[in-house]
C-alpha cells in the first residue's frame, strides 16, 4: 500500500488514515466525548461508564451516555429506565434519567428488553451512527459512550465516526484479560486516540471484619498496563455489594462510592 500522503482527496475509500467523522445532529450541542472500552466482555465497562456519568452530573456537567453496546445493552437497566426513546420529523430524542442524564440505547427502542438484536456487524455499526447522527443531544459536557468490547467492525467504525477525545480502559486483575485488554489500548493508539486512564473492576475484596483487602482475582495489575500504555491515571473497583444492589435495582445515581473521584478529575484536566 502506497504511503499515505494525508491527502484524503486523492486515497481510497477504505485507506485506514483517512478521516471518515461523522457530524452530530444540526440541533445537537456535544463538548467532550469519551469511550469506555475494553479488550472482551463482563469486565465492568457498562457499569464504568454509568459511574462516570453520575460523577460528571454530580460535580454540575451535562451529561449524557451512547450504548453503543447494540446486542448487550445494560445502561437503561442500572438507572432504572423504563420508558421508551420518541422521536419526530426532526429525529430521536434521548431519554431522561432521574437525575437528567441524557441516555439512548438499544433497549430504549426495543418492544421488550429481552428482545434479541440479531444483526450482522455493518446493521449494528448503521444503528450505533445514527444514535450519533439522528438523536437530538441537548447542550451535553460529557458524553461516555459504552462500546462495544473486541477490536472488531463496530469499534472500529466508531473510531472512525466519532470524533472520540479520549477512551478509559477496564479491566480486571487476570493476566488473561490483561493481555486482550492490550489489544483494545494497542487498537486507540493505532487510531490515534488518547488513553486518559485505566480502571480494574473486581480489583478486591474488603474483609467485613479486619478490613483487610482480599485480592480474589490475584495481585493487581493496573499499574503494571498503565505502564505499558504509558497512560498515569488509574482507579480500582472493588467487588462492593451496594454498588452491585444499585445497579440490578436502577438506583446507580444514588451510589455514594468514590472509587471513581480521582479518574474523573484527571478527565477534567485532558
Amino acid at each position: 500500500m502506497a504511503e499515505c500522503t494525508h491527502d484524503c482527496g486523492s486515497c481510497g475509500e477504505n485507506c485506514s488514515q483517512r478521516d471518515m467523522r461523522k457530524a452530530p445532529h444540526e440541533l445537537s450541542k456535544i463538548k467532550k466525548v469519551i469511550g469506555i472500552v475494553s479488550g472482551k466482555g463482563g469486565v465492568g465497562k457498562s457499569l464504568t461508564t454509568a459511574m462516570l456519568a453520575v460523577l460528571a452530573r454530580r460535580n454540575g456537567f451535562n451529561t449524557a451516555i451512547l450504548d453503543a453496546d447494540i446486542t448487550g445493552p445494560s445502561i437503561p437497566k442500572m438507572f432504572g429506565i423504563a420508558e421508551k426513546a420518541t422521536g419526530t420529523e426532526l429525529g430521536i430524542f434521548p431519554v431522561s434519567s432521574k437525575k437528567g442524564i441524557e441516555i439512548m440505547s438499544m433497549n430504549l427502542l426495543l418492544e421488550e428488553d429481552t428482545d434479541p438484536v440479531i444483526w450482522r456487524g455493518p446493521v449494528i455499526a448503521g444503528a450505533v451512527l445514527q444514535f450519533w447522527t439522528d438523536v437530538i443531544w441537548n447542550d451535553v459536557d460529557y458524553m461516555f459512550v459504552d462500546m462495544p468490547p473486541g477490536t472488531g467492525d463496530v469499534p472500529l467504525s466508531i473510531y472512525q465516526s466519532i470524533p472520540l477525545d479520549g477512551i478509559i480502559i477496564v479491566t480486571t486483575p487476570q493476566d488473561l484479560v490483561s493481555m486482550i485488554v492490550l489489544k483494545a489500548a494497542h487498537m486507540a493508539q493505532k487510531m490515534n486516540v488518547p488513553i486518559l486512564g485505566i480502571v480494574e473492576n473486581m480489583s478486591y475484596v474488603r474483609c467485613p471484619d479486619c478490613g483487610r483487602k482480599i485480592e480474589v482475582f490475584g495481585s493487581s495489575r493496573v499499574d503494571e498496563l498503565a505502564k505499558q500504555v504509558g497512560c498515569k491515571n488509574i482507579a480500582q473497583i472493588p467487588f462492593d455489594s451496594s454498588l452491585t444492589k444499585c445497579a440490578d435495582n436502577g438506583l446507580i445515581e444514588l451510589f455514594e462510592g468514590d472509587y471513581l473521584d480521582s479518574l474523573f478529575n484527571a478527565i477534567e484536566q485532558a
